[in-house]
């Protein structure tokens, strides 16, 4: 990829980050410093004790991240995660991640929400997101009006999609300090 093509690409996913709310940015931040080691979310994020229960949690979840990302890499390497019987290995612990994530009620579609797996689980979990993403939509602990919203997020090119790109992505926001402007 040339360095004008990379320039776009970035410049494509900030548009696409800028696109989102403003509670879904702040979301796809935190889960990123959490999911990627990036700072202490805990002193960067927490703003009560609701909040810091939350991302005591997420924690916890997000350890289903390196056996995710171990199986996908596998995957992308030649291995052969394709067949129903190796279905559970990698839906099982995403379909937990992103139920979780979900029921924070802070992703409010498909693009967000496969905007931060993209960026934690990298490219090759593309083709498991939108199965994924309908699964856990549909669980019974979110609320109805939610789930329709949720569901009907996702396009149906985004379902039916023939292929995934293996791309990875190259913008990762981050936590921007705010400075006084007096």
């Amino acid at each position: 990829m040339s360095e004008t093509e990379t320039a776009q690409t970035i410049l494509s996913e900030m548009r696409e980050f800028a696109g989102f709310s403003s509670s879904e940015q702040r979301y796809i931040r935190r889960s990123l410093d959490i999911g990627l080691s990036r700072q202490d979310a805990f002193s960067r994020w927490a703003r009560g004790p609701a909040e810091t229960a939350s991302i005591r949690t997420q924690y916890l979840i997000y350890l289903d991240l390196k056996i995710l990302r171990s199986l996908l890499r596998d995957e992308g390497a030649g291995g052969c995660i394709a067949g129903i019987e190796d279905l559970e290995s990698v839906m099982g612990p995403l379909l937990r991640v992103t139920a979780f994530d979900l029921a924070q009620g802070r992703l409010d579609g498909f693009s967000a929400y496969r905007f931060l797996y993209e960026r934690l689980l990298g490219p090759e979990v593309r083709q498991w997101l939108p199965a994924a993403f309908c699964g856990a939509a549909a669980l019974p602990h979110i609320r109805p009006e939610r789930r329709k919203g949720l569901l009907q997020s996702i396009s149906e090119a985004a379902a039916t999609a023939p292929g995934w790109s293996l791309r990875a992505p190259r913008f990762y926001p981050e936590f921007v300090e705010m400075e006084d402007a007096a």
